[in-house]
């Protein structure tokens, strides 16, 4: 009983796609002289699918595990898998799946929310890289919502903006024409 191995499979299914396609039905020009290799050479599969040379080499010789999908699409593409091939190729490369990062929670740094307390006489708020509300003074709780009430997955610049209703009375009544008009009399 033989046994495969994964690697040498992919690299047979790669070889012998490289071997089917001449580069003129790549769309490349005819290279002068004799070839060694029937169909595409490695580095003219590394062009037409516009990655390195030396990717593409290790992907063929099952050495790059973490392959995105993005790439293994324009490696079939430039070999011109029909869908049943590029299937078996994507379960031989077995692409790295994209994992969500945990991203950290952010939290005011302690100048910052001293700053804050000292604003006392205009509504400001403390936001972090997502618009995710870090703090907020007297008078912002009052003008827009007590974001500390809510739940902490919650407390959103632009989650209160497009969602809360009381937010789109509240910029409404602020910059439409007809609140300006009531708040110019």
């Amino acid at each position: 009983m033989s046994e495969h191995v994964p690697e040498t499979d992919l690299r047979e299914f790669l070889r012998t796609r490289r071997a089917r396609i001449t580069p003129e039905q790549a769309g490349l020009p005819p290279h002068p002289g004799v070839r060694r290799v029937p169909g595409l050479r490695r580095e003219e599969v590394a062009q037409l699918a516009g990655v390195s040379v030396d990717y593409y080499v290790r992907l063929e010789r099952g050495r790059s595990t973490s392959a995105s999908v993005s790439v293994l699409e324009a490696v079939a593409r430039a070999l011109q898998l029909n869908d049943t091939e590029r299937n078996h190729f994507f379960a031989l490369a077995k692409p790295a799946r994209h994992r969500p990062r945990t991203t950290a929670t952010q939290c005011a740094r302690p100048g910052l929310l001293r700053a804050l307390e000292n604003v006392a006489d205009i509504p400001a708020l403390l936001l972090g890289h997502r618009l995710d509300l870090l703090a907020t003074n007297r008078l912002a709780c009052a003008l827009y919502l007590d974001f500390d009430a809510l739940p902490a997955g919650e407390r959103n610049m632009a989650r209160y903006i497009f969602l809360n209703d009381a937010a789109r009375d509240l910029y409404n009544a602020h910059i439409s024409p007809a609140g300006a008009a009531k708040h110019e009399q």
